[in-house]
């Protein structure tokens, strides 16, 4: 008869799998609570140690790793020598093992967790079976997910030796125990408090597969951390699928979003950078505010609010042409009025960056890797370089500015008014030309730039971006500093009776 090992972790599926094995005349073994769980389901499983001789021991860390598992996992069924010796050692073959492991993921994730319960949940025996299991597929079935039991026994039932069902199985095995040992090294890595560990290991699951890329012709998917990480965690409640844009989209969104936390803001993207970003003391407020600022370029974006969203500025956004509207929650009217624009995709919920995670940007033969861009932005670090100091709503401008412009593509100038911006100047390849941009935008849909505030995500190599903002009637710069011109650019802001900070601090986005 053939045998089954079952030792899982995650127990969905396992009785009516379990039955289906029994059903077709496959004895099984089990482990632990694995065993119980089949015997309250009316099984009788043959517990480990009856196959191996040995107890459980070291509180379990110790109870599969032995030559009767392992023996008859890997003995190749079409070499006479190995099943001579399994003969030899009165070890019965092992045909199928159904394993997952330890939850270690969700371990790390439990903020109480103390370090020694998190050792425990690194799984030993369960990631060796599977190997074991894999390494020998073409006679032996390694099953490490739930959702393909089905599948198993649908191949078992027929009769069929599906060798490309269990090389399909065998490969995600590998995948599994290698994002599992990568989950672990990650945490010895933030143990020892180290960046940039020597060698990085990063695993993703496929979410979903895409319609296309940046471009048709370009196929796609969505990978994840974990299920429900990061984009990954949001509901959608209407609308067409989410394409790869979209999902660009959506991170620059919530990338604008992050500095405002715990007011009320919205941001307007197109093409990964804001066109658009105000706080107000409704949503809708914010909404109006954020559009104001370049209108034409609001078609066919992306917005993201703080806030939830209510019937009334459902409605409002309703009447433009939006690709994602993305917030915490949205009332039921609300997802009615959106939902009647069917090509609207209506996203619902938070998505966070995991804790300690590192940013990537792929390059030929490698990736670059850096800390994330800090959330919060304040005024720390920041003086007044020039003779005159800002006003008290010229300063809430600037703070505005600031956080504003960290989203915004390099070169960016961002102007700002009132807690909305007013003009934005992006991914130009002189500062000077970002400061026209951000003007031109803003006169261009009415704006008055008279008095108005300007923060600029990089210091001015050259006085001309001040002079620039000058004849735009700008009164308040925020920037960084550190230019080998500043002293120039310091006089240029004196002679034109305009106020300056530097923030001590670059957010340059590339």
């Amino acid at each position: 008869m053939p045998r089954a090992l079952l030792s899982v972790s995650n127990k969905t599926g396992l009785v009516a799998f379990a039955k289906s094995l029994a059903g077709l005349g496959w004895d099984l073994i089990s482990t632990g609570g694995t065993a119980r769980v089949l015997r309250e389901g009316g099984l009788a499983p043959i517990d480990v140690s009856e196959v191996t001789g040995v107890a459980e021991m070291l509180s379990g860390r110790v109870k599969t790793l032995h030559p009767m598992v392992h023996g008859a996992l890997l003995a190749r069924r079409d070499n006479p020598k190995h099943m001579a010796s399994l003969q030899e050692h009165g070890i019965t073959p092992i045909d199928l093992v159904a394993v997952n492991l330890y939850p270690f993921r969700e371990a790390v994730a439990r903020r109480d967790a103390a370090r020694e319960d998190v050792i425990e949940h690194i799984d030993i025996g369960g990631p060796s079976m599977l190997r074991s299991a894999a390494k020998n597929f073409d006679s032996v079935w390694a099953v490490c997910d739930p959702r393909d039991y089905e599948r198993v026994i649908g191949a078992l039932s027929a009769g069929d030796d599906d060798l490309d069902l269990r090389t399909l199985l065998a490969g995600k095995v590998f995948a599994h125990t290698a994002a599992y040992d990568a989950a672990i090294a990650s945490w010895f890595a933030i143990e020892r408090e180290e960046l940039f560990p020597e060698a990085i290991t990063v695993s993703f699951d496929r979410a979903q597969l895409l319609r296309y890329g940046e471009n048709p012709g370009q196929s796609a998917a969505f990978y994840v951390e974990r299920a429900g990480a990061g984009l990954g965690g949001l509901a959608q409640r209407g609308g067409k699928e989410l394409s790869f844009n979209n999902f660009l989209d959506l991170e620059g969104a919530l990338l604008a979003l992050d500095p405002f936390r715990g007011l009320t803001a919205c941001a307007i993207i197109k093409h990964t950078t804001p066109c658009g970003v105000a706080v107000g003391t409704t949503a809708l407020e914010a909404y109006r505010k954020a559009l104001a600022c370049d209108p034409l370029s609001a078609f066919g974006a992306v917005i993201a609010f703080t806030v939830p969203i209510d019937d009334a500025t459902a409605d409002v956004v309703s009447g433009l042409f939006v690709e994602c509207v993305v917030a915490p929650s949205f009332s039921r009217g609300a997802i009615e009025i959106l939902g009647r624009k069917k090509n609207l995709r209506v996203l619902e919920g938070t998505a966070n960056w995991s804790a300690h995670s590192l940013d990537f940007k792929r390059v030929r033969g490698g990736a670059l890797v850096q800390e994330r861009a800090p959330v919060i932005i304040d005024d720390t670090g920041w003086h007044v370089v020039t003779k005159r100091r800002p006003t008290s709503s010229e300063y809430a401008d600037l703070l505005f500015a600031w956080r504003a412009v960290a989203s915004v593509k390099s070169n960016a100038i961002v102007l700002a008014r009132d807690g909305a911006t007013i003009g934005i100047g992006a991914g130009q390849m002189s500062r000077v030309d970002a400061a026209f941009l951000a003007v031109h935008k803003a006169r261009g849909v009415g704006h008055e730039t008279r008095g108005a505030a300007l923060g600029s995500d990089a210091y001015f190599p050259f006085r001309d971006g001040v002079d620039q903002a000058a004849e735009a009637g700008i009164q308040a710069i925020a920037q960084p500093g550190g230019s080998v011109r500043d002293a120039e650019v310091i006089a240029a802001a004196d002679e034109h009776g305009m106020a300056m900070v530097f923030t001590g601090k670059r957010q340059f986005r590339h």
